[in-house]
């Protein structure tokens, strides 16, 4: 199957990297010195927890030079940029491309599907921990890499999803073919929200949350503010989500941050909205108390905003 990742950041490029290492057929598309870096020198990838480094030769372009016609796109934008994207997934789609979002913020799918009813557009979620370190080198903090995606309805459902979860699994990419994807998008949510949260309300980083403390109290009322709103959207977990992210946090190196807290204190533009004001207003949505995510969004000025 031909694929083609949207963004070469933190996501797109450590699976496009591990894809392409695997002889996958695989265009990934950035822009800027990370493309010229890549094209020049290959996508280096750094191993925070060993030191180690590799460099792979990948296939690369700009959004305006890519001309092919992919089975399978995934989207690997902030949320901030998605809207950006969908004139690009329209042109170079046929009727049979499947497009898979992995991106942080709750519900993408649903959202990216409205402006493409003529696609299949999947939810999905990923689990991994990596960064842009400079052009062309992603650092990668822990080894697990996992992709979770899946239909909304058992009527879209496609016996393609299983080669792409296959290749994913060839890749070293742990894939799985969620038969209920609301669900386990929110159990993403439930880790990659909290820990933005609270680390950019601390300053904090994943050490600060492996040992006790408010950083790591604040962590779980989070997680528990979403397991409660879950409920009320009728969404129920097999799992205790605390031990579930707290075991995730675990296999962090202690100096691992977020790319929202990234973003933030390098002054640019972030996903605050999507993995903190979001949440306040499901909140009042479904009249289920998150006094935690109110106290965040009140100290970054995402009140006014609701």
């Amino acid at each position: 199957m031909k694929y083609v990742i949207i963004g070469a950041g933190g996501t797109g490029g450590i699976v496009g990297a591990c894809m392409t290492k695997n002889r996958k057929d695989v265009t990934l598309i950035a822009r800027g010195r990370h493309l010229e870096e890549m094209r020049r020198n290959g996508l280096s990838v750094e191993h925070l927890w060993d030191g180690s480094r590799e460099s792979i030769p990948v296939r690369a372009f700009s959004m305006e030079e890519y001309e092919e016609m992919p089975d399978v796109v995934l989207v690997c934008v902030k949320g901030y940029s998605l809207q950006s994207v969908v004139p690009f997934i329209r042109r170079i789609s046929s009727k049979n491309t499947i497009v898979i979002p992995i991106l942080n913020i709750y519900g993408t799918g649903g959202k990216l599907q409205e402006e493409l009813p003529e696609l299949l557009v999947t939810d999905g979620c990923i689990y991994v921990s990596a960064n842009i370190k400079e052009p062309g080198v992603l650092l990668q903090h822990g080894k697990i890499c996992r992709i979770v995606f899946g239909t909304r309805t058992k009527e879209e459902y496609r016996p393609a999803l299983e080669e792409i979860r296959q290749d994913f699994q060839d890749s070293g990419i742990e894939g799985i073919l969620s038969d209920h994807i609301q669900r386990d998008a929110l159990q993403k949510f439930s880790y990659v929200s909290p820990i933005g949260a609270a680390g950019l309300y601390y300053g904090a980083a994943a050490g600060d949350f492996q040992r006790k403390g408010a950083p790591a109290d604040m962590f779980v009322a989070m997680i528990r503010e979403i397991v409660a709103l879950a409920d009320a959207m009728g969404i129920h977990f097999e799992q205790d989500l605390v031990e579930v992210n707290q075991k995730i946090l675990s296999g962090l190196p202690a100096e691992a941050t977020t790319s929202m807290q990234r973003d933030v204190l390098a002054g640019k533009e972030s996903e605050m909205d999507g993995l903190i004001t979001e949440v306040v207003r499901l909140g009042r949505r479904y009249g289920v108390p998150v006094p935690e995510y109110e106290k965040a969004a009140e100290k970054f000025g995402l009140l006014e905003d609701l």
